[in-house]
């Protein structure tokens, strides 16, 4: 059984020689899980185990062994949780997600990326 943390800082790093976060959206789904977790969509039992078979699944797979992948498998776990739990449908997942590459590809370089049209 995991300790539930009492802040989302309980679960940094206690000592740091390197970023925590290598981009903004690694900092931005560890925050969304946090605060989902605080809200009661899932215990952090739950969390722990997802996020574990994740990354089980993606050592078997033949993922890369430097960790470099940690926060998309992160994401990962939290999407199926948020589908588990009724929250999104793994069809309307798959639909944001193909509308914010849409909107990506679509930005020229250098300028904001604006949020799918619905």
């Amino acid at each position: 059984m995991t300790t539930e943390p009492k802040s989302f800082t309980d679960l940094l790093p206690k000592t740091i020689n390197e970023p925590i976060f290598n981009e903004p959206w690694q900092a931005q789904a560890f925050a969304l899980t946090v605060t989902v977790h605080q809200q009661g969509l899932f215990t952090w039992d739950e969390w722990a185990t997802c996020l574990s078979e994740e990354i089980a699944a993606d050592k078997a797979s033949g993922g890369p062994e430097d960790g470099s992948n940690y926060y998309a498998l992160w994401l990962a776990a939290l999407e199926r949780l948020a589908s588990a739990k009724g929250v999104v449908s793994g069809d309307e997942l798959a639909s944001l997600k193909d509308a914010w590459k849409d909107s990506y590809v679509a930005t020229p370089h250098g300028q904001p990326v604006p949020e799918p049209k619905a």
